[in-house]
């Protein structure tokens, strides 16, 4: 069954052992640019996977802080160009225009980062509300949801090259997933899930294949998501802002332990 997201290529398979090289199809992730165009400004071009993209719109524009809850977003399309890549036209309640005309910019953030529309680094240092949400999970219901995730990750499967990102309840049952080739895209993207089916993000804890950055951190912390647990691990600056804005961050979640910062 061909999973959405993902493509056939034929690719060439050498081995160590000195065996002849042989054919075979490989599905691989899909990576396209996606410009994104707000109330008919261009905001910023990502690179990512192109599914769940109005999913994405959603999660976007609250990651970004140009609405302050869904209700502020009207619609999102989305559809190929002909020169390659997507176009994402996103409509906003004209309560969201200061925010994106102060900031919007066109510029290609290779690495799907969190900081588009940022110039200084005064603004991207800048405060955020502490999460104000507490939720008791506790070690085992976190071993629980990464040993599931895996099984939930239809486009991980095939091509060992996406990122995930869970939206988990306290005893560890997954209930949102979504994937993209950045992890950043990929928790945008829950973010917007959750929003559009009305689950607030506050009762529950996120669940990242990623290693933990300062921007999803960032992201987490916008959002008022009480737990981020991660796979991988967390750097300097992720530990600094989820302590700083009572964040609790869990990292290297592996199936015989975990770290707490």
């Amino acid at each position: 069954m061909p999973v959405e997201g993902a493509r056939p290529f034929a690719l060439r398979e050498h081995y160590a052992d000195g065996s002849p090289a042989s054919a075979i199809a490989r599905e691989l992730i899909e990576e396209a640019p996606v410009a994104i165009e707000i109330n008919g400004v261009g905001y910023a071009v990502m690179m990512a996977t192109p599914i769940d993209l109005e999913d994405y719109a959603l999660g976007f524009c609250l990651s970004e802080q140009l609405i302050a809850s869904p209700d502020e977003f009207v619609s999102a399309h989305a559809a190929p160009v002909e020169a390659g890549g997507w176009m994402l036209r996103i409509q906003l309640a004209a309560s969201g225009a200061g925010p994106l005309l102060e900031r919007a910019r066109l510029r290609l953030s290779e690495g799907s980062c969190g900081l588009c529309g940022i110039e200084s680094l005064e603004q991207v240092m800048r405060p955020l509300v502490p999460v104000a949400a507490r939720l008791e999970v506790e070690p085992a219901a976190m071993f629980c949801a990464a040993e599931a995730l895996g099984d939930r990750q239809a486009l991980g499967k095939v091509t060992r090259a996406a990122h995930a990102a869970a939206l988990c309840a306290a005893d560890g049952t997954i209930l949102l997933v979504r994937e993209d080739v950045g992890r950043h895209n990929a928790l945008d993207k829950l973010l917007g899930a959750a929003a559009r089916a009305g689950v607030s993000v506050s009762g529950h804890f996120i669940l990242l294949t990623a290693r933990c950055s300062f921007e999803l951190v960032q992201k987490a912390v916008i959002a008022q998501v009480p737990l981020l647990v991660t796979i991988s691990a967390a750097s300097t600056l992720a530990v600094d802002q989820a302590r700083a804005h009572g964040l609790r961050l869990v990292s290297l979640a592996r199936r015989d332990s975990l770290l707490e910062a």
